[in-house]
């Protein structure tokens, strides 16, 4: 019977010895596994913190090439270093990162049509004139992308440049332009219904709120381009005195050395893509790593060959200067990616002279 009884002890002890063994283990294993986990997160946190830096010395590097650039020349061109690939590289190189890599490009907003200047503001309620005729030259562009553009086609055009100057105007007690424009009535029967903003566009994304234009005319595609690509919100500056309570405006005027192709297109009279061609083409024709033509002033493009003698781009469209610049800074380091996605405004600050960037938006992706 005793010995039943100290078999019974015994076999319990190690049971309960086993348990509680099975128990270290698990507990052990689970620390283990939180240690690692804590590892990791500490290590990613590391990382994503020492990106957030490596992309902001890139944005700063940058600014610094935008200011050199401006002390420097009047004009703005892809034949400077901002817009060099190569010469911003040299730059980043001068930046000393411990492991992982910097990518940086400069790209100049107004190289692009401004959407907020298709109105005169500070009022906003009348058409600048030149900005609706290359409105409806551009949309004419992408419209035919497609195929070649139907009377009803070409009907929309205006359709959609009328709507899109009811969501700029203001003070005008909702009054409709054209036939197919469209004020708050149109909107907010919409469902879900919204509310027209009656002012400047605040973000491109928002023209896809406007009347007439589709997700296939404001997006690029695989062998086709869309407005997001051409357009901008940003080229705001101050009007010479206020107006109904405003004092700022929007010029729109398009840097001709930096413009796409196809907002160069938008720009010629004729509406010949050859002569756009030809002056895209002869800004960048290059020779040993050197460009060859000179930029300086407006009317350079009378001296491409192809170009007729009488071609006039009308002067209200075109500068060869900008003082706004998108900065996109791209980080990689141990498999993760971050970039900053900045709009920047070059000024000379008043006080001391000298040129500085101001930073109009910044995103973090």
């Amino acid at each position: 019977m005793m010995t039943d009884n100290m078999r019974n002890n015994r076999g319990m002890a190690l049971l309960m010895t086993l348990t509680i063994m099975t128990l270290l283990v698990a507990s052990g294993l689970e620390l283990n596994r939180r240690v690692r986990s804590a590892v990791v997160s500490t290590a990613t946190a590391r990382d994503r913190l020492t990106l957030s830096e490596m992309t902001t010395s890139a944005v700063h590097a940058a600014m610094a090439i935008l200011n050199k650039d401006r002390k420097e020349t009047p004009i703005d061109s892809i034949q400077e270093d901002w817009a060099r690939p190569e010469k911003i590289a040299e730059v980043l190189a001068e930046i000393p990162f411990d492991g992982g890599k910097v990518s940086l490009s400069i790209q100049d907003e107004l190289g692009k049509i401004q959407i907020n200047s298709l109105v005169d503001f500070p009022k906003g309620r009348v058409y600048n004139e030149s900005q609706k005729i290359m409105w409806d030259r551009f949309l004419r562009i992408l419209s035919a992308q497609e195929e070649e553009a139907s009377a009803e086609e070409e009907i929309e055009v205006t359709a959609i440049i009328d709507s899109v100057k009811d969501w700029l105007d203001s003070g005008d007690d909702n009054a409709i332009t054209g036939l197919n424009g469209a004020e708050e009535d149109y909107y907010e029967g919409l469902d879900p219904p919204y509310t027209p903003a009656n002012g400047p566009f605040m973000h491109v994304d928002e023209l896809m709120k406007v009347k007439g234009i589709t997700p296939a005319l404001f997006q690029s595609g695989k062998e086709r381009y869309g407005l997001s690509d051409f357009m901008t919100v940003f080229g705001m500056t101050q009007a010479p005195r206020p107006v109904d309570k405003k004092q700022f405006q929007f010029e729109g005027k398009i840097n001709i050395n930096t413009a796409e192709l196809p907002v160069l297109i938008a720009l010629i009279p004729s509406e010949n893509p050859e002569y756009a061609q030809a002056i895209y083409n002869y800004r960048n024709e290059q020779e040993n790593g050197e460009f060859l033509h000179d930029l300086t002033g407006g009317a350079w493009y009378k001296n491409v060959p192809e170009v007729p003698s009488d071609l006039t781009i009308d002067p209200n469209l075109i500068t060869s200067s900008s003082d706004f610049f998108r900065i996109t800074a791209t980080a990689e380091l141990n498999g993760i990616e971050r970039s900053a996605n900045v709009v920047i405004h070059r000024e000379k600050e008043p006080e001391t002279g000298k040129w500085q960037c101001r930073v109009l938006s910044w995103q973090v992706e």
